[in-house]
């Protein structure tokens, strides 16, 4: 468990020596473990995590990298898949490290590799051994069905079994950009909100994709959940008409009876 309310930037000594204190004492409250970390920091650097799969019988693959960098309190809410902007070399090495990460580790089934970028750099965050909100990217600009692949990979079929054959094999075409519509109220500092969904109309169209739960007219939002209700994926050719696209999109939702 993170919180980001736990977490201080020191610059300097006397920082060091303050802030550790602080956090003993919030960590021994907050968890009744007082251990603290101390990481090296990174001034406005980029979130970029490389998506693997890998079967039972030695195939690991990547299938390139997602920008996870626009958050609120450490939380993503848009991602693109492939990250734009970003120097081929870096992108090779991060996806070879993530591919030599999961092999050190006899990884088996779908899972995301997180790096923070600065500069020409990157350094390992850590490892999600499981299918994120964020998959839908990197399969419309794949075009591997991640959900159907970590499946088949669990009922121990091989990756060429599933046509992936080799990791040249696995191109990505266009940019696909994903907006996570949540029920927070944004005039109260984002809180969570709940309540009866009075009225629901969801975009549509060609190169706009829907992953929905309990988004329906008379749905009702629970405040026992997590607050994300719909996510919307814009896919086009270009990063531009991506951001248009999904823009429009956003645009034609009408959600009533809940903040969104």
């Amino acid at each position: 468990m993170c919180s980001s309310d736990l977490m201080r930037v020191a610059r300097d000594a006397e920082d060091v020596r303050r802030f550790h204190s602080e956090a003993v004492r919030e960590a021994e409250q907050a968890f009744g473990n007082g251990e603290v970390f101390i990481e090296k920091y990174l001034d406005r650097p980029k979130h970029i995590e490389v998506q693997i799969l890998a079967d039972a019988h030695g195939n690991v693959f990547h299938l390139y990298e997602r920008d996870c960098s626009v958050q609120r309190r450490h939380q993503k809410v848009v991602e693109v898949a492939p990250a734009v902007h970003l120097d081929k070399a870096l992108r090779d090495a991060m996806c070879a490290d993530a591919v030599k990460l999961a092999r050190s580790i006899d990884y088996v089934s779908a899972g995301t590799v997180e790096f923070l970028v600065a500069g020409d750099r990157h350094y390992f965050i850590e490892m999600n051994p499981r299918i994120q909100v964020e998959h839908t990217v990197t399969e419309e600009v794949t075009g591997v069905d991640l959900v159907k692949a970590q499946i088949r990979v669990g009922e121990g079929h091989a990756l060429p079994d599933l046509g992936l054959k080799t990791q040249e094999q696995i191109v990505t075409r266009g940019y696909a950009i994903q907006f996570r519509i949540t029920t927070e109220d944004p005039q109260a500092g984002f809180t969570p909100d709940f309540g009866r969904i009075s009225v629901y109309r969801h975009a549509a169209g060609p190169g706009i994709r829907l992953d929905s739960g309990n988004a329906f007219p008379g749905a009702v939002v629970s405040p026992h959940y997590d607050s994300l209700l719909v996510k919307l994926t814009s896919k086009a050719g270009s990063f531009d008409r991506t951001c248009a696209q999904g823009a429009r999109a956003l645009a034609e939702f009408r959600i009533r009876g809940v903040k969104t």
